[in-house]
């Protein structure tokens, strides 16, 4: 197993002592595509998945999701978060297993996702007044943080008239630093001309492609991640869904040595890392 580099309590108090600059953004990954992103504007958690739930739910299948790296804390540990995303309903990135007891132990805490998952999320527990639905090419103000929700295609898009698109990425303005998270999606027509629109200095982007084979979603490969970042001139691509289970995962040295050879800044965090980005 990969051991996070801080987790439970040490992790927690790494995340609420950082007192980032007016220009700085710490980072930390939480695994799959989790993190939490700071600013001196505040902090925000997107797509945790801290829990066994895929491990127990498809331990008997044909395609056993077999955990790669320790979860680095539990949702229940997370008392300090009053903003959280959820970009689709897969369960890692969406988990029963982790919002209930985050929700529990931060009674401030609001959930943004998307408007067709709502009555998906009261299902698992969660209270309906804390949910703040958002449908694609929209944007809400949450705690004076500005988050913008971009359609994302899993491999298509999922779009109902009434609740808009299924699966979203966010643009998070964080006191003027613009972080993208992408969620789950591929590289779309339109795509990088709203990335251009929206500006943002980090894009946190998923490298896994066709890893996980016939039957699990796809979404961009280290390559296409990087292209992206380079087209829409993002600053720092730092990437994300891989090494959390063993059919699905990726090489972030190979992702690190096309982003060297295309000219392109890039991070690769390990879970439970800060790394502090000046824009």
């Amino acid at each position: 197993m990969i051991e996070p580099i801080l987790k439970g309590a040490a992790l927690l108090r790494d995340i609420e002592s950082a007192a980032p600059g007016p220009r700085e953004l710490a980072i930390w990954w939480l695994g799959q595509s989790g993190f939490a992103l700071k600013s001196a504007a505040g902090l925000v958690y997107a797509d945790l998945y801290l829990s066994e739930h895929l491990t127990a739910k498809y331990a008997n299948s044909p395609k056993p999701h077999i955990r790669m790296t320790t979860a680095p804390i539990r949702g229940s540990e997370i008392d300090n978060a009053r903003i959280v995303l959820a970009s689709h309903k897969h369960s890692d990135h969406l988990d029963p297993g982790t919002l209930p007891g985050l929700f529990a132990a931060s009674p401030q805490a609001k959930l943004v996702l998307p408007a067709a998952l709502i009555e998906h999320a009261v299902g698992l527990g969660l209270d309906r007044d804390r949910l703040l639905p958002m449908c694609g090419d929209d944007s809400l103000e949450v705690d004076g943080i500005q988050i913008s929700a971009l359609p994302a295609a899993h491999p298509e898009f999922e779009k109902s008239p009434d609740h808009g698109h299924a699966f979203l990425g966010f643009v998070i303005d964080l006191g003027g630093i613009r972080v993208y998270h992408s969620g789950d999606t591929v590289v779309y027509a339109g795509l990088r001309d709203r990335l251009i629109a929206l500006s943002p200095h980090v894009a946190l982007l998923p490298i896994n492609g066709r890893a996980g084979g016939e039957g699990t979603p796809p979404n961009m490969n280290a390559f296409e991640a990087i292209a992206l970042a380079r087209e829409a001139k993002i600053p720092l691509v730092i990437p994300h869904h891989y090494d959390m289970f063993t059919f699905n995962t990726a090489d972030p040295a190979k992702f690190s040595q096309l982003a060297e050879d295309a000219g392109q800044a890039a991070y690769v965090l390990r879970p439970g890392e800060r790394f502090t980005w000046r824009v």
